[in-house]
This record gives C-alpha cells, structure tokens and sequence, in this order.
C-alpha cells in the first residue's frame, strides 16, 4: 500500500530533538532507541551508522536505529544495534515497513552478510533467529519494604547477609571505581573490556539517565559497582564488576537491592535486570531473585551466511582465546581489549 504523506529520513544532529521526543512517547522504544546512541557508535567506535526515521507532516512517527560493523575478525554487518541489548523498528504500523525496506537497501547497498534486528517481540517468523538470550524484567512497588518481601527466601537471606556485614552503598559522580572492578571482572572471565571513555561518553551524552552504584565494606575497600540506566520510568542495571571478596560478603546481592531501593525513590516502577544467556550463572542468579525469563527476539536477514553469528563466548571456538585472555595482565588487557571488543557488539 502506498503511502505518499510518509518519507523517510537519515538521523542528523538537527533531528536529535524531535527523533528523542518520539522515541519518549512511544510504548514500544527503549532506552536503547536514543538519538545520543549514533554519536557513541560512531566517535567511540568508529563504526558508520543509519539511523532512519520516518515522517508525517513533518512529525516523526517511526524510528529505527542502525549501526554497521566491518571487521576481518567478526564479519561485516548491520545490527539495530551493537551493545545494546534491545532494538529494531519502532513506530507507526504503516511507517515499519518502509523503514525496515530502506534498511534491507542499505544492507545489500552496503554488502553486509547480514541485517540483525534486537527486538523485544518478534517480527518476521520465517527469518532465522537467534535462541540464545532471555531478558528478566519485573515490576517494582513503591513500597520498598514489599518489594524485599518479593524477592524469594534464599536471596533474601544474602541480602540480609550483605546489610548485616555492614556494606554501604554511593552514588558515584563517575566511572572511576566501577570501571575498575568492571575491566578486572571481564578479564577474569576471558573477555575483553569495553575503553573507559565509552563509559566515559555514557555518562556525558545521557547525564542523569546514566548513574553509578558502588558498594563499599565499613571500611570503604570497594567491592562492587552497577552502572545502570534510566528510562521514563525503568531502571536498567546494565554494567557491573565485583572485587573477589564481594562473593563472601554478599556486596553483588547488597548492590542490587540497593539499586532497587534508590531506584524507587527516583521514581522507577520498573528493574530490568537486563539480557543474559540461558544456562548461565548470571541466568541463574536473576531467577533466584523471583524474575522469569523472557526471551528476546534477535532476527537476522542473511546475504553472505549460511547460518546466524555465534560472536559470543559459549562458542567453542573461542575457548583457546578465553583461557588465554584470563592470564593476560590487567594493564595489557585494558590495551588491547578495545581493539577487539569494538568489532562485537
């Protein structure tokens, strides 16, 4: 069906106000759909971007935000979007289509090996799809007290366990002490860390959307940091690293009870506790904190593959990499790690 009073247009910096006030009133966009997004992807990364909107009458009525990532290593793609957990089109039913149209031209305009949409539900049945991720996301009660009598009994205990220890939470007024307990908490793991100014940037370009929590013992020895979202009325934990003790003193539990806790007194009625991978510690601790699984919808339009990426670390090809990545000093792994964790996404 032809719809002459829609056009569709490229994202420029001029748009970023009107793009940011769609995206605030549409029930379907995340936090993930902010214009602030393409100047990360492209000043942080280097990666070129394609973020399309479409038009009424001059009124934005659709999104989709678009980045392209061309690497020898990881392939040449176009994802909605790299490091964000969430994407695809938003927006006005008969506007979709036309932006998903201008983005499959793009793509083969481009020689991408694929087109990869992040969406919370799905759109194309028939296209091949990735199974591997799950998202928790629960509702938060104004009334702190209920939300700790929600969380099942067992982790409730370490929540306790955490308060009885005597750990403190702050509100950090930057990423210093987190990104340290981050980069040596992804090295442990075998994967590379993000560079400090990508968290750096998050907190310049998203101001009080973006915040940090860290926890301290009595003492003020740091042992664990989220750094979180916020949108409209959610709060997105999405960056965290822990010191080794924090295990033993329950400051991971502690840390995200507090989040919850100061989240609800800046209004969020919403946790997200984000993506993680079925089968996984991370997908076990959220379920022990009473969130079920929700399973996201990453769908892929393949051109020069035979079958969907598996650029992550259950793959096992990546194995020798990881074992190796975990003995590499800290110094040396904050060096090389951007370099390679640019081109995954």
């Amino acid at each position: 069906m032809s719809h002459p009073d829609l056009t569709i247009h490229h994202l420029t910096e001029s748009d970023h106000a009107a793009w940011d006030a769609f995206v605030f009133k549409c029930p379907d966009a995340t936090f993930f759909h902010q214009a602030a997004w393409q100047g990360l992807m492209e000043d942080v990364f280097g990666h070129r971007t394609h973020f399309l909107y479409a038009r009424r009458h001059g009124e934005v009525v659709a999104v989709l935000p678009l980045a392209e990532v061309q690497s020898r290593l990881f392939g040449h793609s176009l994802t909605s979007l790299p490091f964000c957990v969430y994407g695809g089109v938003v927006g006005e039913a008969a506007a979709v289509p036309l932006l998903e149209a201008e983005a499959e031209r793009i793509a083969l305009a481009r020689g991408v090996q694929h087109l990869e949409y992040r969406n919370l539900v799905a759109r194309h049945a028939d296209w091949p799809r990735q199974e591997l991720y799950v998202t928790f996301r629960k509702a938060l009660d104004p009334d702190v007290e209920a939300n700790l009598a929600a969380v099942p009994r067992k982790q409730r205990a370490m929540v306790r366990k955490g308060i009885k220890n005597g750990l403190v939470s702050h509100i950090d007024p930057d990423v210093e002490r987190f990104f340290g307990l981050y980069a040596d908490n992804v090295r442990r793991h075998g994967t590379p860390a993000l560079p400090k100014r990508f968290f750096v940037s998050l907190q310049e370009r998203f101001g009080e959307q973006c915040e940090v929590l860290t926890v301290t013992s009595p003492e003020g020895k740091t042992l664990s940091s989220v750094l979180s979202f916020y949108f409209r009325d959610e709060v997105l934990p999405y960056y965290a690293g822990d010191d080794l003790a924090a295990r033993t003193l329950a400051a991971n539990d502690f840390k995200y009870w507090a989040l919850m806790q100061h989240a609800c007194g800046r209004g969020a009625r919403l946790f997200d506790y984000g993506r993680s991978k079925i089968g996984t510690g991370p997908y076990s601790f959220k379920k022990n904190w009473g969130f079920e699984p929700q399973p996201l919808s990453y769908e892929y339009r393949l051109y020069k593959r035979d079958a969907v990426p598996q650029n992550n670390p259950m793959n096992p090809k990546y194995r020798a990499f990881i074992a190796m990545w975990k003995r590499l000093p800290l110094p040396v792994a904050n060096a090389l790690g951007p370099y390679i964790v640019r081109n995954l996404g």
